[in-house]
Parts: structure tokens; C-alpha cells; sequence
């Protein structure tokens, strides 16, 4: 059974139902479509177009390019990839991660949701781009896919890892890497420095209907399932700039100045995870 808890269920129901255009508008400038954020440096001189509906295409124009700037970056971290690999993007989203890796790398991408509609979606996207007997999107449960053992040299969570419980989750990654193989994670987590979450942090997990982790769970819950960090990158203050700009778009959603507060404030972290499968 692909959904084993209330809690998974309404997390389903929730992608199930998700139309926003903060993903939608932004995958319709390239056709990649994703369910992430952005980061790296803004041209704010998009602000600055002759008329509004200029201004407001060149804004989507610019977080579509930070929002595959950070894709690139999670795909640039899962080590030596070759064509006769075989990848795993667990919480695929719509797809867009999936469609990169494959066009990088030229291997077989599987991905799984346990949104029918997000695996329905991305599904035709494959078949749109040509791809679909490369890349393949599943309905299943990353907990428990029902793949072999091993059989994935590189898995990644981007921005999925909120709505499991993170041994449940490195367990299952655990089992289905190679030994050598590589996983990577880039996740909103909360600074144990601070405490506990902050009240910023709750608003976040409210609006997603998630469970956003202590940095220490991350590791934690990867000692005790064979994988070993090779990098950790913090990306917060490479996130900010398109937090800022996706305030001032008219698909922003009422969230940005949230997240803006929980990154200036050091409750929340942005951070990039690599680690090897020993």
C-alpha cells in the first residue's frame, strides 16, 4: 500500500490538490517544472521593465533561472555519474529534477510521489520531452518503493525530507543505494542553536502541512544508516535574494516574508547534504 497514514494521506491530498502558480507559471518558461526554491544572486533589474506585465514575465523569467540554479547544484553533487546508471529522485515533484538529471547525465531516472497528480504530470512531461524510457515516475512511497536493493548509484530528497521521519527515510535510502553510491539532500532544517522551533518555523510547517527537522536529526539519523557526510553546504544566505524577489511577484503566496524572518533570525538553515553509502 503506497499510503500508510492519515498524516501521508493528507500530505497526498494536499499535492493532489495543489495548483499554484508559483510552481506552474514558473515551469511554463522552459517546460521544467519544480516544487523547490531558489538560490544565487538576483538581476534585480528585472524590476525595472517599461510596463507591469513586462516587470511581471521578467520576474518569473528570473526565479525559473535561480530555481534551476539550484537543481544544478544538487545534481553537481551526486558524485560520478554515468549512462548506465540508475537514479532515484524521492519526492519527484512535477519532475523538473528528474528531466535535468537525465539530460546531464544521460541515465535512468526514477522518480516517486505519493501524489497520483504530481506522477501523472510528470509522466507527460517525459513523454512530451521524449524521454519516458529513461525517466519513469511512480506512485509509491518513499519509505517503501519496492525497488531492489542497491540498485540506485545516486538518490536525492530536494525539499522532501519535512514530511517523513528522517531514520524511517535514510533507512530506506540505505537499502536501495550501491555500496559507494550517493546521496544528497538540500532542505529547510532549524537551528539547533536557537532551540526550538521558532514561531516562524511553525508558521512554515503550517502552510505545508510538514514537519521541518532539527539540523542534528540529518545526522544523526545518517550515522545510524551507513552514510557518511562528504560535504554540507549552507546555502541560506544564497537563498535570501530569491526570497526577495519572490515577495514582489504577483504569484508570491504570503509566505516569503516568513521564511525571510526565519533565515534572518538564525532559526532556519538552508542547507545542501551529500553523503556517501558506506
Amino acid at each position: 500500500m503506497t499510503i500508510t497514514s492519515d498524516y501521508q494521506n493528507d500530505v497526498a491530498n494536499y499535492w493532489n490538490a495543489e495548483r499554484n502558480p508559483v510552481n506552474l507559471r514558473l515551469g511554463d518558461v522552459t517546460g521544467i517544472y519544480h516544487h523547490h526554491y531558489g538560490i544565487g544572486e538576483v538581476d534585480w533589474s528585472v524590476l525595472e521593465a517599461a510596463d507591469d506585465a513586462a516587470r511581471e514575465e521578467a520576474i518569473i523569467a528570473e526565479l525559473h533561472r535561480l530555481e534551476n540554479a539550484q537543481a544544478r547544484l544538487l545534481l553537481g553533487h551526486l558524485g560520478e555519474i554515468r549512462p548506465e546508471h540508475r537514479l532515484l529522485d524521492a519526492g519527484s515533484g512535477r519532475g523538473g529534477s528528474s528531466i535535468m538529471a537525465n539530460s546531464a547525465f544521460g541515465c535512468r531516472v526514477d522518480g516517486v510521489s505519493i501524489s497520483q497528480a504530481q506522477v501523472d504530470f510528470a509522466n507527460r512531461q517525459a513523454a512530451e520531452r521524449g524521454v519516458a524510457d529513461k525517466v519513469r515516475f511512480h506512485f509509491k512511497n518513499m519509505l517503501e518503493t519496492g525497488f531492489e536493493p542497491g540498485a540506485f548509484q545516486a538518490i536525492w530528497n530536494n525539499e522532501s525530507t519535512m514530511y517523513v521521519v528522517l531514520d524511517d527515510l535514510f533507512a530506506a535510502h540505505s537499502r536501495l543505494l550501491a555500496r559507494g553510491g550517493r546521496y544528497v539532500t538540500i532542505t529547510g532544517c532549524y537551528n539547533d542553536v536557537y532551540g526550538l522551533p521558532s514561531k516562524a518555523v511553525s508558521l512554515i510547517n503550517a502552510h505545508y502541512v510538514c514537519d521541518i527537522h532539527p539540523r542534528s536529526a540529518y545526522f544523526r539519523a545518517m550515522a545510524a544508516n551507513r552514510l557518511v557526510p562528504v560535504s554540507v553546504v549552507d546555502l541560506t544566505a544564497d537563498t535570501i535574494p530569491y526570497w526577495e524577489l519572490r515577495r514582489n511577484a504577483s504569484i508570491a503566496t504570503g509566505i516569503e516574508d516568513t521564511f525571510l524572518d526565519a533565515y534572518r533570525d538564525g532559526s532556519f538553515q538552508y542547507l545542501l547534504i551529500a553523503a556517501d553509502r558506506v
